[in-house]
């Protein structure tokens, strides 16, 4: 059985790339996402910068979206939350909610992957600055322009 001749189809994937690459070339190079790392090289050690003010007004922030994490209103500057310790849980634990004033925490917080109810919270859940963040008085990395649904006109 005789083979068909490579030459003629790896000239045609050659011509075919260079074409390609001229359109490429024509329509202008990408411009480069802006750097969020600032100058300093990101293989390079440098110091870390210093962090931002907490915001400890203790207001609750509006959500951007249903199921959005809610932020933390207060400094957690100190707080320790290790495998054997949550200060979180201090304040935010069902039964200590009435003297402290904070919010409970989420029922979802309490079951396990399965959706079974425990009668404390789930090990998944222990650890809240996984999702939970401080609000800081930082200014942003980039200009945000978003816009709540509710303002876009979109109906429900």
């Amino acid at each position: 059985m005789r083979r068909p001749h490579r030459a003629g189809l790896s000239a045609a994937t050659f011509a075919f790339a260079a074409v390609l690459a001229a359109g490429a070339l024509s329509q202008g190079l990408p411009q480069p996402s802006p750097r969020l790392t600032g100058p300093t090289p990101p293989m390079d050690n440098s110091e870390a910068p210093p962090l931002a003010n907490p915001v400890t007004d203790d207001v609750r922030r509006m959500r951007n979206y249903p199921e959005q994490p809610p932020v933390i209103p207060h400094s957690i500057a100190g707080y320790q939350l290790t495998l054997n310790a949550n200060r979180c849980l201090e304040c935010h634990r069902r039964q200590f909610t009435e003297a402290s004033g904070a919010p409970m925490i989420s029922v979802t917080h309490f079951m396990d992957r399965d959706f079974q109810v425990l009668a404390d919270v789930a090990p998944r859940r222990y650890f809240c600055l996984q999702c939970h963040v401080p609000q800081t008085d930082a200014r942003p990395l980039v200009d945000n322009t978003f816009v709540d649904m509710t303002k876009t006109g979109a109906s429900n």
